[in-house]
C-alpha cells in the first residue's frame, strides 16, 4: 500500500531537504505540503520536486486520496479546519511548521504560543479525527532550560524563554495524544540544526556565514563561550525518517551529536575555511541575549539504542559543506545578475 505524507513547514529548511530524501527513498509514495509561507517560499519547494498548487478555499475538494502524488496547501496551522483538510487520507505526519528561535519569542510571545501550542493541537487533533498512524513533531532541546550537559530525556524540564515553554508543551500534547488516543507520535529534540540550503535560516552558522559573504560583522551574544549541540541537516533528515518508521509511540528523544562546541570555536572554524576563498570574518562581541542558555549538548544515547540511529558528519566538514554551498549560490546569483544586465 503506498503511504500519503504530510510535511507541515515543508518549504523550509529541514522540509525541503527531507521531502528531497523522501522522493530519492520512496519515489511512489505520495506527499502533501502545508506551509503558509511565510520563511519557506513555494520556489524553494519547487527546486526539489514538482506539486499542484492548493489554498484553504479547496480544500474542500481534496478526498481521502491525494489529487496529486505531490501537493502543497497554501495555509496555517493556526486554523483548525486547514489542518482537518490537510490530515485527509494522510498516514504520516511531520511537523515541522513553528515559530522557531528563542529571539522571536522573547519579542512576541504570544505569536510564538499560537503557532507552537495552538499550532500543534490542531494538527494532532487533525491526525486523530482522520486516522493518522504516526505523527513526528518537531521540538528542541529548549524546553529542558538551564541544567548540567549533556541533557537527556529523563531530566526535568525547566524552560527558560518562551520558546522552551511552547515546545514542551507540544511535547506533552503529543505524549497525551498516544495515550489518551493510541496516535503513535515521536517527539523529536533538535541540536542546532545547519547545512546545505539553509538561506532562510538565522541561527548562527548560516548567520555568519551570510554574514561574512556580504562583509557585514557577525555579531556575538556573550562571550561566545556559550556551548551548543550542531547536528548537520543529513543526520537530521535520517533521524526523522527513521522516527517515522520505528515502533516507538509516545516516546521522546534527543536528536544531536552528542558533542559540546562553543561559538567560538564556530567562528574559528568558519574563519580558516574562509581564508581558503578569500574571504574574512567581522566579529563584535555585545550582550547575552534573554532567554539564552549557557551550556547545550545533547546525550543521544536512547536514540541509538531504540531508533538505531546517531549522527555522523563533524561539525567542521559540516560547516564546510555549508560555505561551498552559499559560496556557489552566491555564483550563480551574480552569474544571473550578469545575464540580466546584458539583456538590456
Amino acid at each position: 500500500m503506498v503511504k500519503q505524507w504530510l510535511v507541515t513547514g515543508g518549504c523550509g529548511f529541514i522540509g525541503t531537504n527531507i521531502i528531497r530524501d523522501l522522493i530519492k527513498q520512496k519515489p511512489g509514495e505520495k506527499l502533501r505540503v502545508l506551509d503558509n509561507l511565510s520563511v519557506g517560499k513555494r520556489e524553494d519547494l519547487a527546486r526539489v520536486c514538482t506539486f499542484a498548487l492548493h489554498t484553504p478555499h479547496s480544500l474542500q475538494h481534496i478526498d481521502s486520496s491525494l489529487s496529486a502524488q505531490r501537493e502543497l496547501v497554501v495555509g496555517d496551522i493556526t486554523n483548525a479546519e486547514t489542518c482537518v483538510g490537510c490530515c485527509k487520507g494522510i498516514d504520516v505526519v511531520i511537523h515541522l511548521a513553528a515559530n522557531t528561535g528563542v529571539g522571536p519569542s522573547v519579542e512576541n510571545p504570544r505569536k510564538d504560543m499560537e503557532a507552537n501550542v495552538l499550532g500543534t493541537f490542531n494538527m494532532l487533533e487533525a491526525a486523530r479525527i482522520n486516522g493518522v498512524k504516526r505523527f513526528i513533531f518537531a521540538s528542541s532541546g529548549a524546553p529542558i532550560g538551564e541544567s548540567e550537559p549533556p541533557i537527556h530525556e529523563e531530566i526535568s524540564p525547566h524552560p527558560v524563554s518562551p520558546y522552551g515553554a511552547s515546545k514542551l508543551a507540544g511535547e506533552g500534547y503529543c505524549s497525551a495524544y498516544f495515550r489518551t488516543f493510541g496516535l503513535e507520535t515521536v517527539a523529536l529534540r533538535f541540536g542546532n540544526v545547519y547545512g546545505p540550503g539553509s538561506t532562510h535560516k538565522n541561527s548562527v552558522v548560516a548567520k555568519f556565514i551570510k554574514h561574512a559573504l556580504d562583509d557585514q560583522t557577525c555579531e556575538i551574544y556573550g562571550d561566545g563561550n556559550q556551548t551548543r549541540d550542531f547536528v548537520f541537516i543529513e543526520d537530521l533528515v535520517a533521524a526523522i525518517l527513521k522516527a517515522s518508521a520505528a515502533k516507538v509511540g509516545g516516546e521522546t528523544f534527543q536528536i544531536a551529536t552528542n558533542k559540546e562546541h562553543t561559538v567560538n570555536e564556530v567562528i574559528e572554524i568558519l574563519k580558516s575555511q574562509l581564508q581558503r576563498y578569500g574571504h574574512g570574518i567581522k566579529i563584535e562581541y555585545g550582550q547575552p541575549r534573554i532567554g539564552d542558555v549557557r551550556r547545550n549538548f545533547s546525550d543521544t544515547s536512547k536514540a541509538k539504542k531504540m531508533l538505531g540511529w546517531q549522527a555522523h558528519v563533524e561539525l567542521g566538514e559540516g560547516i564546510k559543506q555549508t560555505l561551498e554551498w552559499f559560496l556557489n549560490k552566491s555564483k550563480l546569483l551574480q552569474g544571473n545578475e550578469g545575464v540580466q544586465k546584458k539583456s538590456f
